[in-house]
């Protein structure tokens, strides 16, 4: 095979990653902006008590009944994090992040910002035990929504830029998991937590004998999400658990792509990033972006919570992915990105704040209260869209540094 056509596989693979990715943000933002619409018109009260609907069912002594919101939450949700948790394997293993050359840059950046927006969310709810709970929250990048943007400013981004942010929301993903599975677990219940331990055994030697048929490691997962929802850890991260335990392959060819010489992790990351894209983050949006603006007032505009929140994500999500990444670049540690300016690196740091999806995920996990869950949303809107509008017009402004035609 030619050093062309070698070059060619990787590249493509990633176009069509950044093109299903841009094109889910989309999807996202009609149907959050959708679910605003309708939580202000006459069918608002169908809407939430639609979600406030118990199902559920029961099998000899399993009984689960929860809310439609909980079931998408902790239910749905679950094949976002298997995804995630596969995108992250991925590109640790044979991607992005499989050299540690690769890794500094993004890596440093996105501990940045995390830290950066959690700092200014403190700053604004020290004083507060219950408000302070949702530091978490504007620490998040979300990565179609992010993109999405991205690819509303075309062929003046070069590729590195955009492999740059990819990379950086892939590792912002992976410290929201950790985030989550470490400040955000109920009480914990250890008959349920030792039978999710040996669900997971199981996949481990499963994934250890290379099996390579996908229906076992489902029927088994299926079990461990069960285990893991009546542990008290959250149920979503039994999807990242899963993922970590099917076996990931090379990088397969084009004729391979579509056959079963690929291995179980690229294919089901290939039979699921379609669904999860197009339809359940979708889903997660709808139900979860419903803010009710009936009693509002200016004084919610000054609110600890809401301006922890969008400071966090426009002003706290940039300034640490920026600051951290110029002066890794400045100490010699990693190369700018190919052709990028300085500028560039500012808009998509700016871009880095849209935090929706895993913002309002975390905002669920931190409160419960309305008025909390209605100050998330506001604050989450506010943040992201400031961060989303902010971000393209830098991106129009500031110039690569030279053609960014196959850049790479």
């Amino acid at each position: 095979m030619s050093a062309d056509r070698r070059l060619k596989r990787p590249i493509s693979a990633f176009q069509d990653f950044l093109n299903q990715e841009a094109s889910g943000g989309y999807v996202l933002m009609a149907a959050a902006a959708v679910a605003l619409v309708v939580a202000n018109s006459p069918l608002a009260g169908s809407y939430f008590a639609m979600l406030d609907v118990k199902l559920g069912f029961a099998v000899g002594p399993i009984a689960l009944y929860e809310t439609v919101l909980h079931w998408i939450n902790d239910g749905l949700m679950a094949l976002f994090f298997l995804l995630v948790g596969l995108e992250i394997k991925r590109e640790v293993l044979d991607g992005e992040l499989s050299r540690p050359s690769r890794v500094v840059l993004p890596g440093l950046a996105a501990l940045g910002g995390v830290v950066a927006p959690a700092l200014i969310y403190i700053a604004f709810n020290a004083g507060d035990p219950q408000a302070a709970r949702g530091w978490a929250i504007p620490a998040a990048t979300d990565i179609a929504f992010a993109l999405g943007v991205l690819a509303l400013a075309g062929d003046r981004v070069p590729s590195s830029l955009k492999i740059f942010l990819t990379a950086l929301a892939v590792l912002d993903d992976l410290a929201a998991i950790l985030i989550i599975a470490v400040f955000y677990t109920a009480e914990l219940h250890l008959t349920a937590l030792a039978a999710a331990g040996a669900a997971l055994a199981v996949l481990v030697v499963m994934g250890r004998l290379k099996v390579r048929r996908l229906s076992p490691y489902l029927l088994v997962g299926l079990a461990l999400w069960w285990f893991v929802l009546e542990s008290g850890v959250h149920a979503t991260l039994a999807g990242v658990a899963l993922a970590m335990t099917i076996p990931l392959d090379r990088t397969p060819s084009r004729r391979d792509a579509d056959s079963h010489k690929t291995s179980p992790a690229h294919r089901l990351e290939h039979w699921l990033h379609r669904p999860v894209a197009f339809l359940v983050v979708p889903i997660f949006g709808f139900a979860n972006a419903g803010l009710s603006f009936d009693g509002m007032s200016a004084d919610m505009l000054t609110d600890p919570v809401l301006l922890g929140i969008a400071l966090g994500l426009f002003v706290g999500k940039p300034l640490g992915v920026f600051l951290t990444a110029l002066l890794v670049i400045r100490l010699g540690w990693a190369d700018m990105p190919r052709h990028a300016s300085t500028g560039q690196i500012f808009a998509v740091s700016v871009i880095c704040g849209i935090g929706f999806t895993m913002s309002l995920f975390v905002g669920n996990l931190a409160f419960t209260t309305p008025d909390l869950l209605a100050e998330t949303k506001a604050g989450v809107f506010a943040g992201s869209l400031a961060s989303a509008f902010v971000g393209l017009t830098l991106l129009r402004i500031f110039k690569p540094e030279s053609p960014p035609a196959h850049a790479a």
